[in-house]
Formats: C-alpha cells, sequence, structure tokens
C-alpha cells in the first residue's frame, strides 16, 4: 500500500504513541513519587503501619517494624522510621497525603535497624532525631553490620552514620509538644537492649512500646531478660488504653503485655532450673519454655536467640 505524500506509516505511529503514553506514565509516576505506605487512624491524629511477620528479605524490603505518625495542630511526630530509605520515603508520603505540617521530630524506641535506618530521609527533610541517651553508642557500634545487613532486603543502602543518630537524647523523661499535643517520652533501664524508649500520646492514651512489647511475633533479646520483665511491670502501671507494639497489631494495654510477660517468665525459672541440673545451652534451647511454641510466630528463628542470649545472662546469676 502507498501512502499518500507526508502521511505516516499507521504502524510506525502505533508504536511512537504507545511509545509517548509508556514515557508520560513513567514521568507520572516519578512526580508522583514512591507508594505511600498503608497506614491505619486507630485514635485521634495517630496513624499506624504494621510490618509483616517475616524475616526481613527483598520480598519484603525489610518492612517488618510497626512504624507511626502522629499529628499535632503546630507539627508531626514519626515513631521509627522504618529499615530502609526507600520505607521512610513511603512513610513520608503517607504523612504527605494527610496533613502538610512540618515532621518536627523521629523518635527511635531503640537501636534495631528495622526502626532506625530510614532516620536520614526525615533529618535531611529537618526532623530532629529523637533517642535514648545509649542510642549513639549503640547504633555507631552496629552501624557497618546493620548497613551490610541492609544491603538483602535494601533497593537503596542507608546513608552516612551521623545522619541516623539523635540530635535530642532522653535519659529520664522528655516532653515533645506538638500543638495541643503532648508525647511523654521515657527511657528505660536496659531491657529488651540498652536504649529502649517509650512513647505516651497523653491525649489519648496510646502508649508506643516498640519492641519492649511483641505481639504475635517472636520476641528477641539484645539486653537482659532480668531487666526487660522489671521494664514490663513498670510499664504496666502507665496510664494508656492501647499499645502499639513494636510488631503485631495495636492492643488493649495492659492486657497486651501479659502474654510477654509470662514467656519471659517461663523461659527465666525454666533456665534456671536447667542450670542446677548442669544441663548445656543445646538442652536449654531444645526445653527452656516449650510448651509456649504455639504462641507465636517465628518460633524456630527466634526462641534459640532470645534463649542463648538468657542462659549467657542467667548463668552467671
Amino acid at each position: 500500500m502507498r501512502l499518500p505524500a507526508g502521511q505516516p506509516n499507521p504502524t510506525i505511529a502505533a508504536v511512537m504513541t504507545a511509545g509517548l503514553m509508556l514515557l508520560a506514565l513513567a514521568v507520572s509516576a516519578a512526580l508522583a513519587g514512591p507508594a505511600p505506605l498503608k497506614m491505619t487512624e486507630i485514635a485521634p491524629g495517630i496513624h499506624v503501619h504494621q510490618g509483616v511477620h517475616q524475616e526481613s528479605d527483598k520480598s519484603n524490603g525489610g518492612d517488618i517494624a510497626n512504624l507511626a505518625f502522629i499529628i499535632g495542630t503546630a507539627a508531626v511526630a514519626v515513631v521509627d522510621s522504618g529499615s530502609s530509605p526507600e520505607i521512610a520515603r513511603r512513610l513520608q508520603a503517607a504523612i504527605r497525603a494527610r496533613t502538610s505540617l512540618p515532621i518536627r521530630y523521629v523518635v527511635n524506641t531503640h537501636m534495631h535497624p528495622d526502626h532506625v535506618l530510614g532516620n536520614a530521609v526525615f533529618r535531611a527533610a529537618g526532623a530532629e532525631i529523637v533517642g535514648h541517651a545509649n542510642l549513639p553508642d549503640a547504633l555507631a557500634r552496629r552501624w557497618e553490620s546493620y548497613r551490610n545487613r541492609a544491603a538483602d532486603w535494601a533497593s537503596g543502602l542507608p546513608e552516612a552514620p551521623d545522619q541516623h543518630l539523635p540530635t535530642i537524647m532522653v535519659r529520664d523523661t522528655l516532653h515533645l509538644e506538638l500543638g495541643d499535643r503532648t508525647l511523654l517520652l521515657t527511657a528505660h533501664p536496659t531491657a529488651h537492649t540498652n536504649n529502649d524508649l517509650t512513647v505516651l500520646d497523653e491525649a489519648t492514651g496510646t502508649l508506643f512500646t516498640g519492641d519492649l512489647l511483641f505481639v504475635e511475633r517472636h520476641p528477641s533479646l539484645d539486653g537482659s531478660i532480668l531487666g526487660w520483665q522489671q521494664v514490663l511491670d513498670a510499664l504496666a502501671d502507665q496510664p494508656a488504653t492501647r499499645a502499639v507494639p513494636g510488631h503485631g497489631p495495636v492492643s488493649p494495654w495492659p492486657a497486651a503485655v501479659e502474654t510477654l510477660q509470662a514467656y519471659l517468665h517461663v523461659v527465666t525459672e525454666d533456665i534456671r532450673d536447667l542450670l542446677q541440673e548442669r544441663a548445656g545451652l543445646t538442652r536449654a534451647v531444645e526445653l527452656a519454655a516449650a510448651d509456649e511454641k504455639t504462641k507465636w510466630e517465628l518460633w524456630q528463628t527466634s526462641h534459640p536467640q532470645l534463649v542463648t542470649a538468657a542462659f549467657a545472662e542467667l548463668e552467671w546469676e
């Protein structure tokens, strides 16, 4: 077929049109930015993202921890920034979908990478990073390890360590003002880690526990099993109505803590009994709190770690 002079070939025209449409879609997606994290408003102005009960890998992008933000009348506070810059940008996008108020604070509940490796995204946008007074040393000591491990799940590695360290440190308690909304931050003695920090939204009675509380997902131990039980006992007196754990669903407070308290107590007493019998670590991993297995996700990977850490502590009582 011969086309009239100046008439484009329809096949070429169709290909060009399709290409332009794809380019337009790509540009639109780039301008739109990252997809916002899925959030649930659990109380007025409090939005929570629940991580999955999995180990971090490329399939989940490290999206395993609970993250949250709290909106006041003057500013926003973030509770934990996620395990990568990408997740932090998605959290930032979720905030911007709901408010244009400045993101003034990012509160780190403790040092673990699934809670802190997005700090630099918010720091670059002008937020202060708030953490336990022990957090700078703890995070600096493990930075290279955390960053290298993030290569297993993150599409972009975390930026320089100084962009993740707290600019405001809490040694006892601290109040953050968001405008008609006050957050009470409390630094705790060694428990899950040596740098655990809780956040209480006084307006709604919502307690952000970080990994001092695990719900459904098996806990890990990076501090003291004895200290952890003492901190949980003290926390139960907090004037809260609900808790946002570090992992797992939002739960009524203080009932939410009962399963974890019972498990840590059983582990402690079983290890003590096994030590009296001169049993070794292998037997302790096998026998300690064995009846608790059905209560926890990821038992196979997390229970041996916790028992090993507890055994090392308790054998020197």
